[in-house]
């Protein structure tokens, strides 16, 4: 378990840059757009927080960086390569999503779920090789959801359910990881346990994690950088320390707060 001073992750110097880069990116619903104009860049190994009340555009952020969404205009690219160019099963060799919840319309097992995972880099009969249950075992062990493997999910906790989608997204061998409110329905302790798996597995796979989060304090603690949309633009980016400031989350969420800074972390903390 990390050390509350060592949550947050640095990016090591000299990284490659651009994972994924938007540039005026614009969607919306009928005349009312959800992503207006958003240009953004983030580099190969950043642990990104993205942030913003309800309607500010966040999933659909990540819907238009998975290619599930095509921008009406400008550019959305995964490591130099622009989107809309990318075969389906190229894109997710490049990107993988872990959703707010497991859904599913049969009850699999965890390694079966984990499985799916391989989709992209299957044959064209779509039988798993040895490469592909080796990938899966591993994706388990990282997540460490490997002694679930052969249980039901629906006999898992939500914690555990969450570490097992980030286990199938591992075994997608992708090296961008999306993720969309993973600690929604979760207690404080495996909250905490999400965000500390995903450090690490920035860490020690050098993934780069974009992870939406209406928990200010738990994305300011483990993310080096915040993003922080409103109305379908940016109106803050950079450190927590920039970021979040009494004045802006009033401006943004309309609630009257106040930030201080955590006892051994020194990161900021909204009260």
């Amino acid at each position: 378990m990390m050390h509350p001073a060592s949550d947050r992750i640095s990016t090591p110097a000299g990284a490659a840059a651009d994972a994924l880069r938007f540039e005026a990116v614009r969607f919306g619903y009928g005349r009312t757009a959800v992503v207006d104009g958003v240009s953004l860049a983030i580099g190969r190994g950043e642990i990104v927080g993205l942030l913003g009340p309800n309607g500010a555009g966040k999933t659909t952020f990540l819907r238009l960086a998975a290619g599930v969404l095509a921008a009406a205009s400008g550019r959305v690219s995964l490591f130099g390569r622009e989107i809309a160019s990318l075969p389906r099963r190229e894109r997710a060799r490049q990107v993988a999503v872990v959703p707010q919840e497991a859904r599913t319309a049969f009850d699999f097992t965890v390694r079966e779920i984990v499985l799916m995972g391989r989709a992209p880099h299957l044959g064209v009969f779509g039988l798993e090789r040895e490469e592909d249950l080796r990938a899966a075992d591993a994706a388990m062990r990282a997540a460490e959801v490997e002694r679930f493997a052969d249980a039901r999910l629906r006999e898992l906790s939500g914690g555990e359910k969450q570490r097992v989608l980030i286990a199938r997204a591992l075994a997608q061998e992708a090296p961008l990881l999306l993720l969309d409110e993973p600690t929604a329905f979760l207690d404080l302790k495996h909250r905490l346990a999400i965000y500390r798996l995903a450090a690490r597995l920035r860490e020690e796979r050098g993934l780069t994690v974009v992870a939406v989060s209406h928990d200010v304090n738990l994305a300011s603690r483990f993310c080096e950088r915040l993003v922080l949309l409103h109305e379908g633009r940016v109106a803050a980016d950079g450190t927590p320390e920039e970021v979040i400031t009494a004045a802006r989350v009033a401006e943004i969420y309309g609630a009257a707060v106040s930030v201080l800074r955590h006892p051994e972390s020194g990161t900021p903390i909204v009260v």
